[in-house]
């Protein structure tokens, strides 16, 4: 049987809706001009499928690409973890260390980390947003006291900082002096976060991953990056979970 069916209509120009096997999917489409083949992929964080192509390519064939890997793309999303919501006496992870979600009308608004405890009151359908909001703000004030650390020993003046939510990077460094971190990381190991910040800030005298950017990397990073790598590797996905988006069915 036929899992898939010709996507609707896009509203947009770069969103269409997808339908495989019993469920319907937002499909992306980027259209660029440095892409050399069609790439199709399931983002099963946010429950989509996105679709990338060269200019030359035209979008019926592009969807019909999507349509022959339909199989492939429901077992993706079979195979993926679910979204965890932050609710009362939900365990999530903080520092590397997991904490339960304690939640009472007459606890602080603002979230409050006693133990292995996360405390917060207020409406309680806003447990999420407020703590999101928290891990958030701590993860900001981690990262100026990192930067803060690591400039000193690199050398380098400090950057402009911003943190946000990239799906597919921990960290990124412009050459306009500039880092951006992804505050998720607040929820890693301390030595994980701070290998990703020492990494960025290599950057500001290194913007590439030559030898002389390893060399610096390993001068100023204290802990063992390979390791913290490594941790990376094989949980980074499940701190995308936390807090994100639930998948409609």
């Amino acid at each position: 049987m036929d899992r898939s069916r010709t996507p609707s209509v896009p509203t947009h120009r770069d969103e269409l809706e997808i339908e495989l096997g019993d469920r319907f999917y937002l499909l992306r489409v980027r259209k660029l001009r440095q892409a050399r083949s069609i790439a199709v992929s399931a983002d099963t964080v946010k429950g989509e499928v996105r679709l990338t192509m060269p200019l030359h390519v035209s979008t019926a064939q592009a969807l019909r690409f999507v349509q022959s890997k339909s199989d492939w793309l429901v077992d993706r999303f079979a195979e993926a973890l679910p979204p965890v919501p932050i609710v009362n006496g939900a365990e999530i992870a903080f520092a590397g260390e997991s904490h339960f979600i304690s939640w009472s009308r007459d606890f602080s608004r603002k979230p409050l980390k006693i133990g292995d405890e996360i405390r917060v009151g207020g409406p309680e359908d806003r447990i999420q947003s407020r703590v999101l909001d928290w891990m958030k703000a701590q993860a900001r004030d981690a990262y100026v006291d990192d930067l803060a650390y690591y400039c000193v020993r690199a050398g380098s003046d400090l950057p402009t900082l911003s943190v946000g939510d990239a799906r597919r990077r921990w960290g990124s460094c412009s050459g306009r002096q500039a880092i951006r971190m992804n505050w998720r990381l607040i929820m890693a190991p301390p030595m994980v976060r701070r290998s990703v910040v020492a990494h960025e800030v290599a950057h500001l005298r290194h913007m590439n991953h030559s030898p002389a950017f390893y060399a610096l990397l390993d001068e100023i990073f204290e802990g063992k990056r390979r390791d913290a790598d490594r941790w990376l590797k094989q949980h980074g996905s499940a701190l995308h979970l936390i807090g994100a988006p639930a998948r409609t069915a």
